[in-house]
C-alpha cells in the first residue's frame, strides 16, 4: 500500500487538534497467585500450572497534563514479548491528539502489522487503547462506562476463582457458599478432567449445595473432542445450568454450533480468540449462545466494541472473560443483560475496589476506570520503559 488514502496509518492527523500525547510509559508487571492455579489443559498435559500473571501496564500523559491508565495480560507465557512490541510501537503515540482513539488504534496496528493483526500484537495495543479510553472518560469527568453510553449501573457477576481443578470437592462448596456470601451471584466450575465422572460427581455436589435456583456454570477450557462434548454436554443438563464454556477447541466454530443448535444448556466461548475477525467468524457460525471477548486480548475496546455490535445483532449473550476491573463498564453498555466475571486476583494492583451486592457488581462512579495503579504493582514490576517527555 503506496498511498495514504490505501493505509489509514499514514493519513496525516485530524486538522485543528488540540491536545497532544506527550508521554508513555509502559510497565511489565508480574502478579504472584496465592498457589499454584490448575484447570483442565494442565491435567491433560498441555499446560503447566499458572503462579503468576504478567501485566502490561501503559500510562498516557498529554501535554495539557490529562492522563490515562491502560491494561493488557498475559497468563503463563507471553509477557515479555507484550511488553517488547509495545515498546516498539509506543513512539508512533507521540504528538498525537488522543481523543483520535480509533485512528490511533489502526495506526498502532499497522505499525506492527507485519507479526500479524490477532493474537500477542493485538494484546500488546489492548495497554495503549485502554488508558485512552480512561483518558478520554477522565477529562469529561464521567465513569467510562457512561462515556461509552450505560444502559444500567451494575451487572450480574458469577465467581470462578474459587471452582478450579486443583480445588478438593469439599472446598468447593466452602468456596461457593462464601462467594454467594460475598453477593456474588453466580459460581463457576472448571470441568475437563480425563475422568469425566470426576467432573459430573463435583458439578451435581456443588448443585446439591447451592440449591436448584443458583446460577451455576461450567468451564472445560477447549479439552474435549467431538464426541465427547456431546456426551458430557448432554449429561451436565440435568444439572440446569447457565451455561457450559468451551467444550470444544476454540476454533472449532462448528463443532460449538452442533452442540448450541442440540443442546438445551446455553453454550459460551470466545475468551481465548484474539481479533474482532475471529469473533466475527464464530457468530457467523452461530457457535456461542454467550460470547465471551476479552477486551485486552482482542486489543482494547475499540475492537471490543465492535464484536459487541456484532454481538447485538445477532441476538448473542454476552459474558466478557476476566479483567472485571475493566469489563464492568463494557458490560453496563451492553443491551441485553450480560454477566460479568469475578476474579479477586488482580486486586492488590489497584487502589481501588468493586463493590458487589445482591448478586450484581456495581459500576463504579469515579472517571474513566476509576483505578490508580498500587505501590504494591510498583513493586512487582520487572521491566519499564518511557517515552516522550513528562509535562
Amino acid at each position: 500500500m503506496s498511498s495514504s488514502s490505501a493505509n489509514p496509518s499514514t493519513a496525516p492527523a485530524v486538522s485543528g487538534a488540540g491536545d497532544q500525547i506527550a508521554w508513555v510509559r509502559l510497565s511489565s508487571c508480574y502478579l504472584p497467585l496465592a498457589q499454584p492455579i490448575s484447570d483442565a489443559k494442565v491435567l491433560t498435559g498441555r499446560q503447566k500450572p499458572m503462579t503468576e500473571i504478567a501485566m502490561l501496564f501503559a500510562e498516557i500523559q498529554t501535554r495539557d497534563g490529562h492522563q490515562g491508565l491502560g491494561l493488557s495480560y498475559s497468563k503463563r507465557a507471553g509477557g515479555p514479548g507484550q511488553f517488547a512490541h509495545a515498546k516498539e510501537v509506543a513512539p508512533a503515540l507521540l504528538g498525537e491528539d488522543p481523543s483520535d482513539i480509533a485512528r490511533l488504534w489502526t495506526k498502532l496496528c499497522w505499525a506492527g502489522a507485519s507479526v500479524g493483526r490477532s493474537g500477542l500484537a493485538t494484546q500488546a495495543l489492548g495497554a495503549f487503547d485502554v488508558a485512552l479510553y480512561d483518558l478520554k472518560a477522565r477529562r469529561a469527568g464521567l465513569p467510562l462506562a457512561r462515556l461509552l453510553g450505560a444502559q444500567r449501573d451494575s451487572v450480574a457477576c458469577y465467581n470462578t476463582s474459587g471452582g478450579f481443578l486443583h480445588t478438593p470437592t469439599d472446598q468447593l462448596l466452602v468456596n461457593a457458599a462464601a462467594s454467594r456470601e460475598r453477593g456474588i451471584g453466580g459460581i463457576k466450575l472448571k470441568v475437563g478432567q480425563p475422568d469425566g465422572r470426576l467432573d459430573i460427581q463435583r458439578v451435581e455436589a456443588v448443585r446439591k449445595h447451592l440449591g436448584d435456583d443458583a446460577p451455576l456454570m461450567v468451564d472445560a477450557n477447549q479439552q474435549w473432542n467431538r464426541p465427547a462434548a456431546q456426551r458430557m454436554c448432554r449429561t451436565l443438563e440435568q444439572f440446569h445450568l447457565v451455561w457450559i464454556e468451551e467444550p470444544l477447541d476454540a476454533y472449532d466454530n462448528e463443532g460449538h454450533a452442533a452442540l448450541a443448535a442440540s443442546l438445551d444448556t446455553p453454550i459460551a466461548t470466545g475468551e481465548m480468540l484474539t481479533s474482532a475477525a475471529e469473533h466475527a467468524e464464530l457468530i457467523r457460525h452461530r457457535a456461542a449462545d454467550y460470547l465471551m471477548p476479552d477486551a485486552p486480548r482482542v486489543g482494547g475496546i475499540t475492537p471490543f466494541l465492535k464484536i459487541a455490535a456484532l454481538a447485538e445483532h445477532a441476538g448473542v449473550m454476552l459474558a466478557p472473560h476476566f479483567a472485571m476491573e475493566l469489563h464492568v463498564h463494557l458490560a453496563a453498555t451492553y443491551p441485553t443483560e450480560p454477566w460479568v466475571e469475578h476474579f479477586d486476583w488482580l486486586e492488590p494492583l489497584f487502589e481501588e475496589r468493586l463493590q458487589i451486592s445482591a448478586g450484581r457488581m456495581l459500576v463504579p462512579t469515579r472517571p474513566g476506570l476509576g483505578l490508580t495503579l498500587s505501590e504494591q504493582a510498583r513493586r512487582w514490576t520487572r521491566e519499564s520503559a518511557e517515552c516522550g517527555q513528562r509535562p
